[in-house]
């Protein structure tokens, strides 16, 4: 017995029989996704790109800084990461948002 998703039938899964029965009408294909077509700056690409430039770039930079300082305990190696952390990611974001802004279409 197939079960499918249906929101519209008020169950959580119902069978392709059952949705047939409600005279709604059904499709055994999945409901498009939809898209959206942002005015302006895409802020969910400009998230994304910042945490994975952050990662790719500034945690290497927060790595090599991290060799000239002393951090005895885990707390002062967590401080540090995030007192030096916190501005990597603040001028990635900016730098990744000027570029967004600028080349918009």
């Amino acid at each position: 017995m197939i079960k499918r998703r249906c929101s519209r039938v008020g169950v959580a899964w119902a069978t392709p029989a059952a949705l047939k029965r409600t005279g709604l009408p059904y499709s055994s294909v999945p409901e498009r996704v939809e898209t959206t077509t942002p005015d302006g700056v895409d802020y969910a690409w400009v998230m994304q790109m910042t945490f994975v430039i952050t990662i790719l770039i500034g945690a290497p930079i927060v790595a090599a800084l991290s060799t000239t300082a002393t951090l005895p305990t885990w707390m002062d190696r967590a401080e540090f990461a995030i007192r030096v952390g916190a501005p990597v990611w603040l001028v990635t974001s900016l730098i990744v948002f000027a570029y967004a802004k600028r080349n918009q279409t």
